[in-house]
């Protein structure tokens, strides 16, 4: 995989490819939470445990984050829906056959994505936000749209379109009862960022085949000491899911 890819506003989504040895070529998509990007610690070290594994994996940047092009001030859920069509599109065209991991906000991404789109086989996710509005007041409810700066990360100013999606989206719980295919959910216990209730909740709504791994004393990244623990059970499930080479 190595052609460029578009969002349906023209704008280049930076990505990494990890091959594996999959002759069936199923490949594992791993997008990334709020402020976040490709190139997370724990993400590469997911996409490399998989990838040693034998399968493929292809880490991305939503639009408007990282080095992918678009303005952040435009990123939104609804937004980063639409970029995930986009890459499975890509994807789609080369023969792959689609695994989706999503961490924190890349997981409503990914439930949102999922009812709508049968081109997601599996599903992934991980320490991911069920209750938006809820999360968007707990993180950053006395943050001013347009000025305050998102968990202080120098320009990373909160878009009010994005406070504005996630209050109107509210919960993604209802779709969570749509998702149709195999499931793995994993949360850390000690998560004081999304609280392993998102995943209660949507483990219990929940009834296409599923499981749900708690990582004891595990914050929002799987620290400390949990990040191995993450990447061996997701490892694990997706070769228990589609195989080794």
């Amino acid at each position: 995989m190595n052609k460029p890819i578009f969002n349906a506003q023209g704008e280049k989504l930076d990505y990494a490819f990890h091959r594996g040895n999959q002759e069936n070529k199923t490949i594992v998509v791993i997008g990334h939470g709020v402020t976040g990007n490709k190139d997370r610690p724990f993400l590469v070290a997911l996409a490399q445990g998989l990838a040693s594994a034998g399968i493929n994996v292809l880490r991305h940047s939503w639009s408007g984050n990282g080095d992918s092009e678009g303005k952040f001030c435009d990123s939104n859920i609804t937004k980063e829906v639409a970029d995930l069509g986009a890459i499975l599109t890509a994807l789609e065209t080369e023969g792959y056959t689609v695994a989706y991991a999503g961490h924190s906000m890349g997981g409503a991404v990914g439930v949102r994505r999922a009812v709508i789109d049968p081109r997601i086989k599996y599903l992934i996710s991980l320490a991911a936000i069920v209750h938006t509005k809820e999360f968007a007041e707990s993180a950053f409810g006395d943050l001013e749209p347009g000025a305050g700066l998102m968990f202080d990360k120098p320009g990373l100013i909160l878009p009010a379109a994005y406070m504005a999606d996630l209050r109107d989206i509210d919960t993604v719980l209802d779709d969570t009862s749509r998702v149709s295919v195999p499931w793995l959910l994993i949360h850390g216990t000690a998560d004081d960022l999304v609280p392993i209730q998102h995943s209660h909740d949507a483990y219990s709504h929940a009834t296409c085949p599923k499981q749900l791994i708690e990582l004891p004393g595990a914050d929002h990244v799987f620290e400390p000491d949990q990040l191995d623990a993450m990447v061996t059970a997701v490892t694990k499930w997706c070769v228990d899911q589609f195989g080794r080479a």
